[in-house]
């Protein structure tokens, strides 16, 4: 099976690309095969209509919280909302954000998941800082597009899968909340250089991939040496793909109790 680990970005550029991790995968063994990285939008787009079969796992949030969409007012559907969300545009989309956190009382202007709580993500509304709110903003509608099949959210092409990924998740539990990964130059330290060496090491070891999602990891060491941290983090959403697919009988490891206007990220810790 085709296995493709995306980390995204609200703002590709040749700085900061849309990073792939192409992977091949037997069912217990998965290899790291070709990286790619799309300075804009439209190699991602192209990449969505691929012929399958495969699957990616992709490092964004796809849905937001039900209690932010009911009290916006927003439709009452994943389908509905994401194209709500796509025809304010982008501008209108932050202001939204914006104008409903200043009617919030402190500690409710941002809302979280089932999933986020569960593996500990930040709130898809959160537009500052590391800007998931624009990632689900510039990604959810791309899918929608695309016509993939999401579990739980969209019944697309079943032949080209897509699920949500967190690399946090699978992180913390080899490494902690040590920091691996900064985009900034100047924050760029031999600690942060030392974290990432030390995750991967983990990972291709063997026993915590296969202890925890089921199988063995193959991949170059030299993923490690970007500082942003992108192509290791391509891995890792490759890994909970991967998951995925071997979960796919299970209705690809989504909790039974998932919510299908805030979907889940693909990870055994959400379940």
């Amino acid at each position: 099976m085709t296995i493709y680990g995306i980390d995204f970005t609200s703002r590709p550029s040749r700085r900061k690309p849309i990073t792939c991790l192409e992977c091949r995968f037997d069912g217990l063994r998965l290899e790291a095969v070709e990286l790619t990285e799309w300075r804009d939008f439209a190699g991602f787009e192209t990449a969505l209509r691929r012929p399958g079969p495969w699957i990616a796992g992709i490092d964004f949030p796809f849905g937001q919280s039900r209690a932010f969409i009911e009290n916006i007012g927003w439709p009452d559907t994943w389908a509905g909302y994401v194209d709500h969300a796509a025809g304010l545009g982008r501008d209108g989309f932050s202001a939204a954000l914006d104008g409903y956190r200043a009617t919030r009382a402190p500690g409710d202007k941002e809302h979280r998941r089932a999933t986020d709580r569960a593996t500990g993500a930040i709130s898809p509304q959160k537009l500052y800082g590391t800007p998931v709110g624009l990632m689900f903003f510039e990604g959810a509608p791309r899918l929608r597009k695309a016509g993939v099949r999401i579990p739980g959210l969209q019944d697309g092409d079943p032949e080209r899968i897509v699920v949500e990924a967190y690399p946090g998740a699978l992180a913390r539990r080899l490494i902690g909340k040590e920091s691996y990964k900064q985009d900034a130059r100047s924050k760029q330290t031999a600690q942060r250089d030392a974290a990432r060496k030390r995750l991967l090491d983990l990972i291709l070891d063997g026993e915590p991939t296969q202890s925890i999602y089921g199988l063995k990891v193959e991949a170059d060491p030299s993923l490690a040496e970007d500082p942003s941290g992108d192509r290791l983090d391509a891995l890792l959403c490759a890994i909970q793909a991967a998951w995925a697919w071997t979960q796919r009988e299970q209705g690809f490891g989504m909790p039974a109790a998932m919510d299908c206007l805030e979907g889940a990220i693909a990870d055994p810790i959400g379940r």
